[in-house]
């Protein structure tokens, strides 16, 4: 079986709001969940993975025919949030929980929070209120319509951003004011859980199920519906069933090696395209989710200061707009003709950038796809 003969490239390198492209390979031969496993993590990083509404839009231009992607069943169940971006949390955020006492041991598989902000879970068809989360300046928004959990989360996906992600006590208090405001008696909040996980490991816990699905006990794998109204909604197939599928590249790779900033520089772009660069917030939230698995305080990034102007630029030649400089730090060294400084990124806290002198040794991030 010749794959390679069979590969189509179709290299996605569509940006939307300054976002660097998920680069997406289409494999137009129809095989096995397994071997398309096989063939993606021999070729490039994994089956595809899914963290939001945007990488399902950017996989629809890529094909024209249904495909695996890499969601596959487990033999256990874990609590997940409906909005799986992982650039969406920090290190612990995704693990707040404000569970009612017994609750967990149950066979339901939807938690919804009463008016005491205490969680409690439902089966999933159960109808009632729910809180939308949208990242505008409305932040947390009530819905008093009664709805099933994947009712709510259609909506709440079609109007703001997802079901209402809770990552703190502050958020709890939050939402459990505007539930007794509204004089609501329970609303749904987007935690589930499923015994579905990605083939990379991916901490994604977004989830595009097609109405009725998952429904079969031997079905073990996933496909992307390219084609009817379930255009770009999944449904679950026996891992034997025949599909083309879509492997991924990684956008950035964390090196955990402890090199200076210019034998950073020089690896990267030996074995990848560059250090990276970090010119938007979006852009950002992708690189502190790499940043935060290093071993060292500080990872460094492809900046670094222009002494005859005085200026910070990026490796790759762009002026520096976006920043987000650690209080204090950001302004150019006392003297450029006896000190150079370069910037890193924090690994811990609000990982926020450093300027540093470019003879420390620290792990470090690439990037892997070209503008």
């Amino acid at each position: 079986m010749d794959l390679d003969a069979a590969l189509i490239t179709l290299l996605l390198s569509v940006a939307f709001s300054s976002s660097p492209p998920r680069q997406y390979e289409f494999v137009r031969r129809s095989v096995n969940c397994t071997e398309a496993q096989r063939y993606c993590r021999q070729n490039y990083r994994d089956l595809a993975s899914v963290s939001n509404s945007g990488d399902l839009s950017d996989l629809l231009r890529i094909t024209d025919q249904d495909f695996w992607i890499g969601l596959l069943k487990t033999v256990s169940s874990e609590w997940s949030w409906s909005l799986g971006d992982p650039a969406f949390y920090t290190k612990h955020h995704s693990l707040y929980r404000n569970w009612a006492p017994n609750q967990t041991s149950g066979s339901l598989d939807c938690a919804y929070m009463d008016q005491d902000g205490l969680w409690r879970i439902d089966n999933c068809t159960a109808q009632h209120f729910f809180i939308c989360y949208n990242d505008t300046i409305k932040g947390f928004v009530p819905v008093l319509q009664m709805k099933s959990w994947r009712s709510a989360q259609s909506f709440c996906r079609a109007n703001h951003v997802d079901l209402t992600s809770v990552r703190n006590q502050k958020e709890n208090q939050l939402i459990q004011q505007l539930v007794n405001t509204s004089n609501a008696s329970s609303v749904w909040i987007g935690l589930f859980r499923d015994p579905w996980e990605w083939s990379d490991k991916s901490p994604s816990s977004f989830r595009n199920w097609a109405s009725g699905e998952p429904d079969g006990p031997l079905e073990n794998a996933t496909v992307m519906v390219f084609i009817g109204q379930r255009k770009g909604q999944w449904e679950d197939w026996p891992c034997v069933s025949l599909f083309p599928f879509v492997c991924y590249e990684d956008q950035f790779t964390l090196v955990k090696q402890n090199l200076s900033w210019a034998e950073a520089m020089q690896y990267c772009r030996q074995n990848h395209v560059d250090l990276v660069s970090v010119t938007s917030e979006q852009i950002e939230r992708r690189v502190r989710t790499a940043a935060r698995n290093a071993s060292t305080p500080a990872v460094w990034m492809g900046l670094h200061h222009y002494c005859a102007m005085d200026m910070w630029l990026w490796l790759r030649g762009e002026v520096v707009c976006y920043q987000s400089w650690a209080a204090g730090d950001g302004a150019g060294p006392r003297d450029c003709s006896r000190e150079r400084r370069v910037g890193a990124m924090q690994t811990a806290g609000d990982q926020r950038w450093v300027s540093l002198p470019p003879a420390r040794a620290l792990n470090f991030i690439c990037s892997n796809y070209e503008d």
